[in-house]
């Protein structure tokens, strides 16, 4: 009995498990190379021939033309792991790869796949355990040892050049932003923090700003570069003329006439500019367009204006100045304004916006040579946000350096000998896996990897728990002490979020597609596989390249 269209597909058993776990693992293989300090970059060029040039791994894994539904549930590892902890992305998704490689040997062994599932479910939770017991406590007022988290997120990435810098500017940010909630805990706003980019000079040269950074220019060369005492309107309405929402057309018998039309459409403006002075404004940010003629009165009543400004500067002034963003300028009151200060710096051709003394928002701006510069600087600095934010409000903090995965592999094998069953060998296979962080930290630096972890291995069964791997000198050393640090609440996230990636793709033993197996689809076909299917049968489908 046929019961599938002939353009399906479908892959059984032992079969879809090797598919699945080749795919998922050239995903991991794709980025461990720019694990560590030494790691390397990669260059992704996308159908429109825009370049990007990165280690970090999330965005080089969302910048890539994958085509396959297992890659894509690995590429989903590294999104979360960005989301909830900010950094460790690499390391979440090497650690999903290595544990469905040695899943691989097991099934190879004929132990059945729910066994390593429920091996690499107990050695998941008991090594997240294990994390809280080795962490370290953080106060928040450490300005040193948190500097240091900061410090180590940024190594081997665009900022590491000026990282003392970036890292002193990116204490100060979030110390500006957090509170201390009724329990005692602290709590960190990254919404109130905002980063603009400059290129043109060095990231030694990047400032912390109180209050937001404007990168336009004002509309009219007449009208004022700086207002003390500032009533700042946020407008997302145009300043132009009002069109109809239908196609008319209009028969001019005389030139009285068209004057009349362009008469009334000069009052039209003027009636904006006149709303707009009624609320007592004397600065206007406006998300659209500001007419030509509209601008020229601005400038006559002493209004400064700007236009195009993001939606996400203008929802950021909100925050600092107060007020609200008026959607409709007719409805617009004295009480939807801000107030604060606004100033002119023509030499970076920048707004400075400050709000009152309840204000805390504060704008990172960062600077670099060339726009590739600034834009990898600020995914490290973005990263560093998330750590330092994380390392705040968490309290617990890590060595680096492989330290933490060498410690957790050695307790998970004496966890192995109190597991029953063959869910044991699955638990050790978990702690081998867990070795691969300081070997590709060591193999990144050109360093034998197998002499690294045999030497990693002896200083921890010595009792050494913070003995990492320095790969500028080769050596085993404290890496706590080296500075050298982490925050606990990253690893417990990559530990849960590689488990859980393994076992989903492990507990797959049939994969049907309806049609073309990859998950691109071109639905203009004649029988295409609605939402797509798996991504070639040949591996990896369309992950050769960038987009």
């Amino acid at each position: 009995m046929i019961i599938m269209g002939e353009d399906s597909q479908r892959v059984k058993d032992k079969d879809a498990q090797e598919y699945n776990i080749s795919a998922a693992r050239a995903v991991a293989e794709a980025v461990r190379s720019t694990l560590g300090p030494k790691g390397m970059d990669k260059m992704l060029v996308d159908s429109m021939g825009d370049v990007t040039i990165t280690n970090d791994g999330v965005t080089i894994l969302q910048t890539m033309d994958i085509d396959n539904p297992t890659a894509e549930m690995i590429v989903e590892v590294a999104e979360t792991q960005e989301d909830e902890a900010g950094d460790g992305t690499t390391t979440a998704v090497a650690i999903a790869g290595e544990l469905l490689k040695n899943a691989e040997d097991l099934l190879e062994q004929e132990i059945h796949p729910t066994a390593i599932i429920k091996g690499f479910h107990l050695a998941s939770e008991q090594a997240r355990a294990e994390v809280d017991d080795i962490a370290t406590a953080v106060d928040p007022d450490d300005e040193d040892l948190i500097t240091k988290v900061a410090e180590t997120s940024m190594t081997g990435k665009g900022a590491e050049l000026e990282k003392e810098v970036l890292a002193d500017l990116v204490y100060r940010a979030v110390e500006q932003v957090t509170i201390e909630a009724d329990d005692g805990s602290h709590v960190v706003d990254l919404e109130n923090v905002a980063m603009e980019t400059q290129t043109g000079r060095s990231a030694g040269e990047s400032e912390l700003l109180q209050g937001a950074v404007v990168d336009k220019d004002p509309l009219h060369d007449d009208m004022p570069s700086e207002v003390e005492d500032a009533n700042v309107l946020l407008l997302n309405d145009p300043i132009e003329v009002e069109e109809a929402d239908v196609d008319t057309q209009v028969s001019i018998d005389s030139p009285d006439q068209l004057q009349q039309f362009l008469d009334q459409e000069e009052d039209q403006l003027k009636q904006k500019v006149q709303q707009i002075k009624e609320t007592g404004a004397n600065v206007v940010f406006c998300q659209k367009g500001v007419d030509d003629l509209a601008q020229h009165y601005l400038a006559k009543e002493g209004i400064l204006a700007a236009r195009r400004v993001k939606k996400s500067d203008l929802g950021f002034l909100k925050n600092i100045l107060g007020g609200n963003i008026v959607s409709d300028l007719d409805s617009a009151t004295a009480d939807d304004l801000g107030h604060g200060s606004v100033s002119r710096d023509d030499a970076d051709e920048l707004f400075y916006v400050e709000g009152g003394a309840d204000a805390h928002g504060v704008t990172l701006l960062l600077r670099g040579s060339t726009d590739h510069v600034v834009d990898e600087l600020e995914r490290g600095v973005q990263d560093a946000l998330d750590v330092v934010s994380t390392a705040v409000s968490d309290g617990r903090i890590v060595a680096g350096g492989g330290a933490i995965e060498v410690e957790l592999a050695s307790r998970l094998r004496d966890f192995a000998d109190s597991v029953e069953g063959r869910e044991q060998l699955a638990v050790e296979a978990f702690a081998d896996s867990l070795e691969l962080v300081p070997r590709v930290l060591a193999e990144n630096a050109g360093l034998d990897s197998i002499d690294t972890l045999v030497d990693l291995r002896a200083a921890h069964e010595a009792g050494d728990e913070t003995a990492g791997l320095n790969v500028f000198s080769s050596e085993i050393e404290d890496t706590f002490d080296a500075g050298v640090v982490e925050t606990a609440h990253a690893k417990e996230q990559a530990l849960s979020s590689a488990t859980e990636a393994a076992n989903l793709v492990l507990k797959i033993d049939d994969i049907i597609a309806a049609g073309d197996l990859s998950t691109g689809g071109n639905d203009d076909e004649e029988g295409g596989a609605p939402g797509g299917g798996m991504g070639g049968m040949g591996g990896m489908g369309g992950m050769g390249g960038a987009m």
